[in-house]
């Protein structure tokens, strides 16, 4: 059985650090060994997070404080542009130490291993810096990968999701008033998920983003041109058969529901509407923002890194 290892984690005043924190408190293996907040630095990490029963409290941890640590993995839970000081301090106190970053900002970099693993599992190789792919962006590419092969243009990505992606810092994007009985488009074109799904998946995809009034949860309608005539019957079968193995994503029949996937830990494929010719299909994916989309994902790509089962801590019933 591999040993045990101590976790930090910086940012976790966010949704997803809360997140984050509850996985890790099931996980018979990993240790929290910090949580660093600005905000809540010194109140106790179980007052915010009931299911940690630690004695923990938040700490404000800047780059060389986190690095002296020394902890087995570090988890980063910043917005955008944050990262790079953390990790430029672990790189050179602790370099032996996994870094899962949940930004964008090393999504681009050859360098880092990108973490989908339901797509990219193959591509890693050891390596202790890994980029978690964008909660949209997972949606995204999990909807589109089993057919990349076969597309005539590029895939349109029409995306909803609550209000939880937004984040805590208070914006048009997470104010439940502003949303009350709204959907708010927002970035329809070069959005940073747009550009991480055409990069990783190799080809052009078009995304249009909104925000609407709930709190948690993406739907993801995606519009696909075939480059052959396929019935719906072969459609779904085929995508059965690209997930057979991947007790967390999921292939129904019908379009699922955003509103069944919100604190699910793996995301759900269907619909599969095919127009008259066959060479054109819609489908739908939705997965929970905060988990699929981010914690889950994070926990899988720790798993993977330190030798455990890649789903160790993660209910998927």
């Amino acid at each position: 059985m591999p040993a045990p290892r101590n976790i930090g984690i910086v940012g976790a005043r966010g949704h997803t650090g809360a997140e984050l924190i509850r996985l890790i408190a099931r996980h018979p293996l990993l240790d929290v060994a910090f949580v660093s907040s600005r905000e809540l630095a010194g109140q106790s990490v179980a007052a915010q997070v009931p299911e940690f029963a630690g004695k923990l409290r938040y700490e404000n941890l800047d780059a060389a404080a986190v690095a002296a640590r020394r902890a087995d993995a570090v988890v980063l839970a910043l917005p955008n542009g944050m990262a790079a000081p953390f990790v430029a301090a672990i790189d050179a106190q602790n370099p032996q130490c996994v870094v899962v970053d949940l930004s964008a900002d090393y999504r681009f970099n050859d360098t880092w291993y990108y973490g989908l693993p339901e797509l990219t599992r193959g591509r890693y190789a050891g390596q202790r810096r890994i980029s978690n792919p964008g909660c949209y962006a997972t949606a995204m590419q999990l909807a589109i990968a089993p057919l990349k092969d076969m597309l005539a243009a590029p895939p349109a990505c029409f995306g909803v999701s609550g209000y939880s992606g937004a984040g805590t810092t208070p914006s048009d994007k997470n104010d439940p008033e502003k949303l009350r009985d709204n959907l708010m488009p927002y970035a329809l074109v070069d959005h940073t998920h747009e550009r991480e799904v055409t990069r990783h998946l190799g080809m052009p995809v078009e995304f249009m983003p909104h925000v609407a009034s709930y709190f948690r949860g993406i739907t993801m309608t995606v519009n696909i041109w075939l480059d052959r005539a396929m019935t719906r019957d072969a459609i779904l079968q085929h995508y059965r058969q690209h997930y057979a193995k991947e007790p967390l994503v999921r292939v129904v029949d019908a379009a699922p529901w955003v509103s069944t996937i919100a604190g699910r830990y793996h995301a759900e494929i269907g619909g599969f509407a095919v127009a008259p010719g066959g060479k054109r299909v819609v489908v739908v994916a939705t997965l929970d923002n905060l988990l699929k989309g981010a914690a889950t994902q994070a926990m899988q790509n720790l798993n993977l890194a330190l030798g455990f089962a890649e789903l160790e801590a993660i209910p998927h019933e």
